[in-house]
């Protein structure tokens, strides 16, 4: 018992000077860093910057995010539920709402060290410095970014279609660029002014739905009727027609003589996943158009072209032999 006694006392008197060993190296960190709290650590003009500014910066800021975040959070589930236009201007709000709250932020934190913030020529003059050699792109982004912003000429869920080509959903307009994605899940990142110096089309502002036309030709010597009645069977077969919404039929129009054939056009309103792929859309009329004009006996025709010949022909001679004669053998006498 009492081997056990000391063995116990040895192990406690060792964990108590481990203790006191901890204690000490954290008295002594928390010295040390209220010491560099105190430090200078360098100057903005006449105001001296110490560690314990840094931080209380770094804390406001932090702040001030987190609290843009749950507002901007707060507003998306409160749109969850409402129409697409209602959506983007409660993005736009949540956008703006972020961008103040972090200004906002940004000055409470550097008044908080002392800034003084009523010199506003020396604010402006290092702001032109700063756009003027390094941040003229970023600041024509941002202010591209509030542009689109306010006039909602692009909204978040558009589809929108750039002088390059480039198609896509918006997904997300941010402080310098605007994110899209596009129908093969690529997600691309376009500059915010690229949407305000180029010409943009946006398919889906005004209305979720939109109107095709696919052309398409027949043989000539097709009965007109018949070919209107095919298209309009292929057109009903295509999920994305919009079939009950008065003045908003589809319709066939005769538009050309062609070469080779005659020229319909087929005009259909397709609803909002149609609009949304214009390639699959195409490529859907397309097929049906095929099947029904087939099944109708109309021909698609190939180029092709008729040759006339004049008359006053005649059949065509072998020409004579110009290849000389060969000389005569010479006979022997007897």
């Amino acid at each position: 018992m009492l081997v056990v006694d000391r063995a116990a006392a040895q192990y406690t008197g060792a964990f108590k000077s481990w203790l006191s060993t901890v204690s000490r190296s954290i008295k002594t960190a928390y010295i040390r860093v209220v010491d560099l709290a105190d430090v200078t650590l360098f100057s903005i003009g006449e105001t001296p910057v110490t560690g314990s500014d840094i931080l209380r910066v770094l804390l406001i800021l932090s702040v001030a995010y987190l609290l843009s975040r749950g507002i901007r959070h707060a507003i998306r589930r409160v749109g969850a539920d409402e129409s697409s236009g209602t959506q983007a201007s409660l993005y736009t709000v949540g956008r703006l709402s972020h961008y103040a709250i972090i200004i906002l932020g940004l000055v409470i934190a550097l008044s908080s060290i002392g800034l003084d913030f009523s010199n506003l020529a020396l604010v402006a003059g290092a702001l032109s410095v700063g756009i003027g050699f390094g941040l003229q792109s970023i600041v024509n982004n941002f202010v591209s970014g509030l542009i689109i912003l306010f006039e909602h000429t692009l909204r978040v869920g558009d589809y929108i279609e750039l002088d390059t080509g480039l198609t896509g959903t918006v997904k997300a307009i941010n402080v310098r660029s605007t994110l899209i994605n596009t129908n093969d899940n690529i997600d691309i990142v376009v500059p915010n002014s690229e949407f305000v110096t180029t010409k943009l089309t946006n398919w889906t502002l005004g209305e979720r739905i939109l109107r095709v036309r696919i052309p398409f030709g027949v043989a000539y010597g097709s009965d007109k009727e018949t070919v209107k009645k095919a298209a309009l069977e292929a057109a009903a077969e295509v999920p994305y027609t919009l079939t009950h919404m008065k003045g908003r039929e589809p319709d066939v129009w005769l538009v050309e003589y062609g070469d080779s054939s005659l020229n319909f056009l087929l005009l259909v309103w397709v609803n909002r996943q149609g609009a949304r792929r214009p390639t699959r859309t195409r490529s859907a009329y397309l097929w049906a158009l095929e099947t029904k004009l087939a099944e109708h006996g109309i021909e698609i025709p190939f180029p092709q072209r008729d040759l006339h010949l004049r008359s006053g022909w005649q059949d065509a001679q072998p020409p004579p032999s110009t290849s000389p004669s060969p000389p005569p053998t010479p006979q022997e006498e007897p």
